[in-house]
């Protein structure tokens, strides 16, 4: 890599951008901030702009957009600031920058993500929808564009980590039998399924060992997020949906798994922050610091247990939609994403988001997914007869 790396940081002001900009801070000889993107979080935005000072800064409200402009201007800074969707993909395809990190939460992070790819960047994706809605168009892309990705989700970032240097897409070749991807289980990991019938969203929301949005929260109360970490797994890894196994880990030291047939089995462990995947997929081969406290063993009991599929059907569903093929895991991540927004808006109860997606994937069963057209036509289909759903189910 060139000496000083150009950074686009696509939802800066999320989770996961804000944890990126704390390590890209503490490298300011490797790394610089090319472009920083937000939805509506104006005075969050404003900030990082402040201290990090980039080139150009995209918030996809216009009114927001607008906001911005004037704090920038009344600050004095040289920051353009860019609105709309297209915006995030010229910032993400822009020929100065080296790296972006995709970080958008929902499919609204794909354009930007394939641009990306499409134009051969260093990929940080943490954006699980890209491979959930599109698989196979944006592994394509990674591999005409000439682009190197790498994963943020800690799971898979851990994988990636325990999979020999030389894997390039073959399991078997390497000796894997299993890619084993460990689960928190969430808030309510031993909550009756009655109880959970009766969550509330702050309940969904209070993660025991994460801070993240409220929408990741959901997923994983739900263990949806499992379920899309699967089929993630299979695009990222080329594994099929008998190599990968789903392990309950409520600690959340031991990030993920991979067992070889030799009866080895390697773990990546550490202290659970975003900030140890992050650093090492931007300094990837080298390892740079993330200002994360070390592992204290002697602190930590381990436990492992298999996953509840009663209680937590959406990992059943997500293995069916990639089993399914075709557009299933396109029409399961709408269908998801539209369930949980009720959700947290008091629209529905907890338990419909799982009744809304299994819903959905009967209704589109054998949706065509021959192109990116396709895949998103599904995407508006699902979504519109997951509302249709809970409609009727509230009537």
């Amino acid at each position: 890599m060139k000496a000083m790396q150009q950074v686009c940081v696509l939802g800066a002001t999320g989770s996961i951008g804000t944890s990126t900009l704390d390590v890209l801070a503490r490298h300011p000889e490797r790394f610089s901030v090319f472009a920083l993107s937000g939805a509506r979080s104006v005075e969050r935005l404003f900030e990082q702009c402040r201290a990090f000072r980039p080139r150009y800064a995209v918030m996809v409200d216009e009114a927001a957009a607008n906001d911005l402009r004037g704090r920038i201007k009344g600050a004095g800074l040289a920051t353009e600031v860019l609105s709309g969707a297209q915006a995030l993909v010229e910032v993400a395809g822009h020929a100065d920058v080296d790296i972006v990190v995709a970080a958008i939460v929902g499919a609204a992070g794909l354009p930007s993500a394939l641009a990306a790819a499409r134009t051969g960047k260093r990929i940080l994706l943490a954006n699980k929808e890209t491979l959930v809605v599109a698989g196979g168009i944006f592994m394509a892309a990674v591999r005409r564009g000439g682009a190197t990705l790498l994963p943020v989700d800690s799971e898979h970032n851990a994988i990636f980590q325990a999979l020999p240097r030389e894997f390039v897409g073959d399991l078997e070749a390497v000796g894997v039998r299993s890619l084993w991807l460990t689960a928190s289980g969430g808030p309510f990991r031993t909550l009756a399924k009655e109880a959970m019938e009766r969550a509330t969203p702050e309940q969904a929301c209070a993660h025991p060992n994460w801070v993240m949005g409220p929408k990741i929260s959901v997923d994983s109360a739900t263990m949806m997020n499992k379920g899309l970490e699967v089929i993630e797994a299979h695009w990222l890894f080329n594994a099929r949906a008998d190599q990968i196994r789903v392990l309950v880990h409520p600690q959340s030291v031991v990030h993920s798994l991979v067992e070889y047939r030799d009866g080895s089995v390697l773990a990546q462990l550490g202290t659970p922050d975003m900030r140890t995947p992050i650093a090492y997929a931007l300094g990837f081969p080298e390892r740079i610091a993330a200002g994360v406290d070390g592992l204290d063993l002697f602190k930590r009991g381990l436990s492992f247990e298999a996953p509840d599929l009663e209680r937590f059907p959406c990992v059943r569903l997500a293995f069916q939609a990639l089993e399914s093929g075709g557009a299933a895991a396109a029409a399961l991540n709408a269908a998801n994403e539209v369930a949980v927004e009720a959700f947290l808006a008091r629209r529905c109860g907890f338990g419909a988001i799982a009744a809304a997606i299994e819903a959905v994937l009967d209704r589109l069963a054998g949706h065509a997914a021959g192109s990116l057209e396709d895949l998103l036509e599904a995407d508006r289909a699902a979504r519109s007869a997951a509302r249709e759903f809970l409609d009727a189910a509230r009537s």
